[in-house]
């Protein structure tokens, strides 16, 4: 409700005026990538195979590394609001429209997945019927999105990762504990339960997952929204290293109790897997220690579907309405249609969430639809980025391609022809598919010496966007933005610090785990000076004349 004044425009209700520090961004995207699946599809993983669950994560690492090199500063270079408004401008308007059909259905699907395990695991915590908390918890997701824009996103998703560190950070010793210790934990599980590789998950598999990632985190266009709401292409780096330096150390620390379970119960079997970690929280955390996780684990669910719906609803405000339907719509029109959005697109990811049990679980639902979309979807886009060549009729053709080679082999090939592909195999041809179409069209397109005029039309547009930009910046604009993100980074730090109180009072009345919750409680007080100390160095606001210059330069 604080930041519900504060969206004056598109450009400050879904990109922050475009000047998000850029280690805000970071952590936003850490979160937005992370889920409540993360603890029941990989903690499924991780109970049944062991280490391997953190070397599939570690793909992610990668992919953020490689996008930070080389993605993030293009994305942002391109000088576009959303993903989808460089696919206009680049690949042309047709383009565009299949793409925000699928990327639309898309969201939808894997966003309303990762809604379903976090309304099972406070149904199943806390003995309430499981439709009620699938609606409930995704009313109130939806809500503060659709309310405060962009940094409402961002000021939550910075709470929910210091939450749900924090239950982490207190469950770990405590579960090692249960177990007596790291030597009897060791001792209790298969030989091979350490193994950087298990079952299906072979070095193929963890290959294509790497180019998967790359792909991923380097064109989703959820992603692609932090690296265009930083004020430069350095900062859009900074942002993609600092999720990759994030997930190189936390799936040790995320993966670790549901693996000590596998000592202490090894007994589930088939979807029960998928309790592991609900099972190993239950067991070692008190009743108040317990609902910090629970907080965690839901408020981490929707730091990620709350990211796809203002995206979704980003493009739906910036791209078909403001570029199809009504071009000459006022601010307070188009704020009024991304609000209104965000409830229809929120109420289609519950709907879809009531139906995961019937898909065969979380893990099938998003790695589905993972294999079968991501590599057709998001590679020609950011093939784009350095092409010159690609057209928009081959991107269609690639694309369509790609999905149907697919989507035969996930549906109609186990029914016509009795043959199922294996998970590495599936995800090995999703991404790698679209890829070879990729190259083998440039190839193509380099003998024909096919014509590049698109591409110039595209940078001279480019080039007068920029221009524009340079010409009507305002100076009441930019003022307006810097005091926005002002308070965002204040909210933050007082937030941070009734988190901190929060947890010392947590800490004198848990029955086990006080010292762990009140060292973290401090870590967290410490932690919210940074935030207060940004705000205030944003205060020194740049004269009038100065203003151009923090226009950023592709």
């Amino acid at each position: 409700m604080l930041f519900a004044r504060t969206g004056r425009n598109l450009k400050s209700f879904f990109a922050g005026g475009e000047a998000v520090p850029w280690f805000i961004g970071g952590l936003s995207l850490f979160m937005s990538f992370f889920s409540a699946g993360t603890f029941v599809a990989w903690g499924s993983i991780a109970y049944k195979h062991g280490w391997v669950a953190i070397t599939i994560q570690w793909t992610m690492c990668i992919g953020a590394l490689v996008t930070g090199l080389y993605l993030a500063p293009r994305w942002k270079a391109t000088g576009a609001l959303t993903a989808a408004e460089f696919i206009r401008e680049r690949l042309g308007v047709t383009v565009q429209k299949v793409y925000i059909l699928i990327f639309t259905l898309v969201s939808l699907f894997i966003k309303g997945s990762v809604l379903y395990p976090v309304a099972k695991l406070v149904s199943s915590s806390l003995n309430l019927p499981l439709v009620p908390c699938t609606i409930g918890l995704g009313i109130f997701m939806i809500a503060y999105t659709a309310v405060g824009g962009l940094w409402a996103v961002m000021v939550t998703d910075i709470l929910q990762f210091v939450v749900l560190s924090a239950a982490v950070f207190i469950l770990l010793p405590l579960s090692l504990d249960k177990v007596g210790g790291f030597d009897s934990f060791i001792s209790k599980v298969p030989p091979d339960f350490f193994d950087l590789l298990h079952g299906e998950y072979t070095f193929g598999f963890i290959l294509a997952f790497v180019f998967y990632h790359i792909a991923y985190i380097g064109g989703n266009w959820t992603f692609v929204q932090r690296y265009t709401s930083v004020d430069s292409p350095k900062s859009a780096r900074k942002v993609a290293f600092l999720f990759a330096g994030l997930y190189l150390i936390s799936p040790i620390i995320w993966m670790l109790p549901p693996m000590i379970y596998k000592a202490i119960d090894p007994s589930l079997a088939g979807l029960d897997t998928e309790n592991a970690y609900l099972k190993i929280c239950q067991l070692v955390l008190p009743p108040g220690l317990l609902g910090l996780m629970l907080t965690g684990m839901y408020f981490s669910t929707s730091a990620s579907a709350n990211t796809a719906l203002n995206v979704v609803s980003a493009v739906f405000t910036n791209d078909i309405y403001k570029g199809l339907i009504k071009p000459d719509a006022s601010d307070k029109q188009l704020i009024r249609v991304a609000r209104g959005s965000s409830w229809v697109f929120g109420l289609g990811m519950i709907g879809i969430a009531l139906m995961v049990p019937a898909a065969g679980g979380v893990v099938e639902v998003v790695l589905s639809i993972s294999a079968i979309s991501g590599g057709p979807l998001l590679a020609p886009p950011l093939w784009a980025l350095f092409s010159k060549r690609l057209t928009g009729r081959a991107t269609l053709w690639i694309t369509s391609i790609g999905l149907a080679v697919n989507l035969f082999f996930k549906v109609l090939a186990p029914w016509l022809l009795d043959y199922k592909l294996t998970r590495a195999t599936e995800t090995v041809i999703g991404i790698g598919l679209p890829l070879l179409l990729l190259l083998a069209y440039e190839l193509w397109a380099a003998r024909r010496t096919v014509s590049t005029q698109a591409y110039g039309s595209y940078l001279q547009a480019k080039a007068q966007k920029r221009e524009d930009a340079l010409l009507d910046v305002d100076p009441e604009e930019v003022l307006a933005i810097k005091q926005q993100n002002q308070f965002g980074l204040r909210v933050i730090a007082g937030s941070l610090l009734f988190t901190a109180v929060m947890l010392f009072g947590l800490s004198f009345l848990t029955t086990q785990g006080s010292g762990i919750t009140a060292g973290i409680a401090g870590l967290v007080l410490i932690g919210s000076i940074i935030p207060w100390q940004a705000s205030r160095r944003s205060l020194a606001l740049p004269n009038v004349p100065s203003i151009k210059h923090e226009i950023p330069q592709p």
